[in-house]
């Protein structure tokens, strides 16, 4: 069998699993005796190693083996969770994480992982024993699966919950190729509407494939047990299934006290949130409600956003032709096609929509590695992280928020000791928040340091000629603050790998801004600073004002757009070397088109004039045209390949007649 047709969910549901190793880990460090944390990493690590023992990925397979042995040390009371196992675990975190990455960029997924398997081997021996003598085909009553006291605690919270518990016997095909394949399946089939507690033989001998054709499964569910064997018998190569329902547990046997000597770690008390059910219950609610999910490839929905913009065309074609012909039919039928293609256009828009969590996700587990690297006690807030934005944006905006938050850690933040000298608390906060305003998702980061220093800053701006010493009289506070988006332009004394080697945060800028967003900060000297990037929701689809330049037609994004006016020309102010206007009360650059874009001007003799204003953070700058047609959404297509870096256009696109019209970049217009 072919393996390479499963890569793309491989890749997915991988990363997914160990960003759930990341946040559970991250909450466990908190708080050690939490079991269910330890069962939910242990779980994840599980459906890893048999995905990648499936795939055929021996390194990673046998790292989150060792990594299972561990956990399982932990919820079966053999080891304490303590500090130095964390790190150890995130170390391995971070092997499993670069293999992944290897087999994404199309790699084998390698690694020498001696070092840290060596860290992690502490009871493999164990549990290799005690795998290798559970029975191959054991089959019999609820007393003779043998339950630990934690698979007990789990049963015995879901029968507390309503949920039944089924002892299946399941039996393959004599002539069965790929055991294992055929075992996850039917594992990824269960683990949609409950959660398998248990299995004979266990799941390193049912991965090696060391068993004959049955294996059984203590499954728990709130489904039928028609539904159940209905699910498993959808698995090709499955034979047969028998599923008995399980009597209630009888009461375990008490347990024998600690005896003196034991470790004070091992007998700590662990916690059990009894309001938590199994695992996937939330998948459980899900899917028992009807709702369905489909892993769908971007590139087909970009295809289909294609398909859509020449609808768009046709049907602006078809609006023409009704109206010349004054046909009341076809106008309806028109009219009615108008209301379902905007539905339509909702709909392939939502499908785009990526909620902000995707990156967000990554912050708390970089954070606790600043604090280390630091010395620094940091406690991160995130807000809003089910906002949404369209993948396009959600892909490129990790680094920039990367480059921020490591900024404020590095040079907002005081040290524990300063800031208990200041009165603060010891540890520093850093809020993350991201929310919708209009066509535009704000994402803010903000943290309660020492805030800008205002004359720093304004010394190292003449140090480095970014402003001259007349600029710097008349600049207020605000635009002191800007100073620091300025291409290398940094005020940390010493560089250090944590914020950029003192590169500065113009790279952040010019992400945003080629992301048609922008990125603003205010600060309070003492007391914090806040970042404030805003972004468009979305890169497809975008409103415009068309406007003429002669014969030619243009697109200006309505984002970047302040006004529009008509004024005299004589209204147009010569100083130093450019013409400007006064635009209510601020003195307003003004910009040609048809100069920047080489047309040739043929109403030079006009008394009036039609102006855009525009902006770029601050900045505003008015732009001359011919005439404006009116606003219209459009969908932006790149230029493609063959002309890549064109001056001051962004993109074009296809009006309802057929036209193109050219996207206007007004940030590289703006000076």
């Amino acid at each position: 069998m072919d393996m390479n047709q499963y890569l793309d969910v491989f890749i997915d549901e991988s990363k997914e699993h160990l960003q759930t190793c990341n946040e559970k880990l991250l909450l466990l460090e908190k708080d050690p005796t939490d079991l269910q944390l330890v069962h939910d990493i242990f779980r994840a690590a599980h459906t890893l190693k048999g995905m990648s023992a499936t795939m055929g990925y021996t390194d990673l397979a046998h790292l989150t083996h060792l990594l299972e042995n561990v956990l399982d040390a932990f919820r079966n009371g053999d080891m304490a969770v303590t500090s130095d196992w964390m790190d150890i675990l995130f170390e391995a975190l971070d092997h499993l994480e670069a293999m992944v990455q290897s087999i994404i960029d199309g790699g084998d997924g390698k690694r020498d992982i001696s070092e840290v398997s060596a860290k992690l081997d502490v009871n493999g021996a164990h549990a290799e024993t005690a795998a290798s003598a559970e029975p191959a085909e054991a089959k019999g009553s609820a007393s003779d699966w043998g339950y630990d006291e934690f698979e007990r605690t789990v049963i015995e919270e879901a029968e507390e919950q309503g949920f039944k518990r089924y002892e299946i016997t399941i039996s393959l095909k004599e002539d069965c190729m790929l055991k294992a394949v055929r075992v996850y399946m039917v594992f990824e089939k269960l683990n949609e509407i409950g959660e398998v507690a248990k299995t004979i033989p266990s799941a390193e001998v049912l991965e090696t494939e060391d068993f004959g054709t049955d294996f059984q499964v203590c499954f728990l569910t709130n489904q039928t047990a028609e539904d159940v064997e209905q699910i498993i018998n959808g698995v090709s190569e499955v034979e047969h299934v028998e599923i008995i329902q399980g009597s209630p547990l009888q009461p375990a046997e008490k347990p024998e006290e600690p005896q003196a000597d034991t470790p004070a770690a091992a007998q700590a008390p662990v916690k059990q949130d009894k309001q938590k059910q199994p695992a996937k219950n939330d998948e459980q609610s899900k899917h028992t409600g009807g709702s369905k999910t489909i892993r769908v490839n971007i590139d087909r929905l970009d295809s289909l956003m294609n398909l859509f913009e020449e609808l768009v065309i046709d049907r602006g074609r078809l609006e023409q032709i009704a109206k010349e012909l004054e046909h009341n039919e076809l106008t309806e039928t028109v009219e009615r096609m108008t209301r379902i293609s905007g539905d339509l256009q909702s709909i392939i828009l939502n499908m785009r929509m990526v909620p902000v969590e995707t990156v967000f996700n990554r912050f708390p587990r970089m954070i606790r590695q600043l604090q280390k690297e630091l010395n620094k006690k940091i406690e991160l807030s995130i807000i809003g992280a089910e906002t949404e934005l369209d993948r396009t944006v959600i892909d490129e905006i990790g680094d920039p928020l990367v480059h921020l938050i490591r900024n404020s850690i590095d040079h907002g933040i005081e040290s524990p000791e300063t800031r208990l000298q200041k009165g603060k608390p010891e540890s520093g906060k850093v809020v993350l928040k991201a929310y919708h305003s209009g066509n535009h998702v704000f994402i803010e980061v903000e943290d309660d340091g020492a805030g800008l220093n205002r004359k720093k800053i304004l010394e190292k701006a003449l140090e480095r000629g970014v402003i001259t010493e007349r600029e710097a009289e008349t600049l207020e506070d605000n635009e002191i603050y800007e100073l620091i988006f300025a291409p290398g332009f940094s005020t940390a004394d010493q560089i250090s790998d944590i914020s950029g080697r003192g590169v500065g945060l113009d790279v952040v800028k010019n992400k945003l801004e080629s992301l048609g967003g922008s990125v603003s900060v205010r600060s309070a000297e003492g007391q914090g600073s806040l970042f404030s990037i805003q972004l468009p929701l979305t890169l497809s689809i975008i409103s415009v004002l068309l406007i003429k330049l002669e014969e030619e037609t243009f697109a200006i994004p309505i984002s970047s757009i302040i006004e529009t006016a008509v004024i005299d020309r004589k209204d147009i102010l010569q100083t130093h070397d450019r013409e400007v206007i006064d635009f209510r009360g601020h003195i307003v650059p003004v910009v040609y088109l048809k100069e920047e874009f080489k047309i040739e001007d043929t109403r030079q003799d006009a008394e009036q004039l039609h102006i855009i204003v525009v902006k770029k953070g601050d900045k505003p700058t008015a732009f001359v045209v011919d005439s404006f047609i009116g606003q219209q959404e459009v969908v932006l297509k790149s230029l493609g390949d063959y002309l890549t870096n064109v001056f001051a256009i962004s993109g074009a696109t296809i009006l309802g007649d057929g036209e193109v019209a050219l996207i206007i970049d007004c940030n590289a217009l703006i000076i």
